[in-house]
């Protein structure tokens, strides 16, 4: 089966990024902006999200502060490979109680 298939990976400071780049590589990836990815035809076998945690362990050196996100087209599937969410860079910036007027 083949599906169109984005990555999103933040390795770190010193991340495996030969080998993820490599792997991007071997698949045509075309790039959509900072540590982000676009797969056009994703081949893959079984559940899309198991077959694609080990094609990535096989090929790249993970380790446990690293973080892959995965969202594929067919099947629409939209989840973390490696890691998990952390707290947003934006958190805290909302300006609360300002009206919409100045005059």
């Amino acid at each position: 089966m083949t599906t169109k298939l984005w990555i999103s990976f933040d390795l770190g400071i010193n991340g495996d990024y030969d080998s993820i780049y490599a792997w991007l590589d071997s698949h045509k990836a075309k790039e959509s902006g900072d540590n982000f990815a676009f797969i056009e035809n994703y081949e893959y076998q079984g559940e899309l999200k198991d077959y694609l945690k080990r094609d990535l362990k096989r090929h790249i050196k993970l380790r446990k502060s690293d973080r892959v996100y995965m969202f594929s087209s067919k099947p629409l599937k939209a989840s973390f490979i490696f890691g998990h969410r952390k707290r947003a860079p934006w958190t805290g910036f909302e300006v609360a109680g300002i009206s919409g007027s100045d005059v």
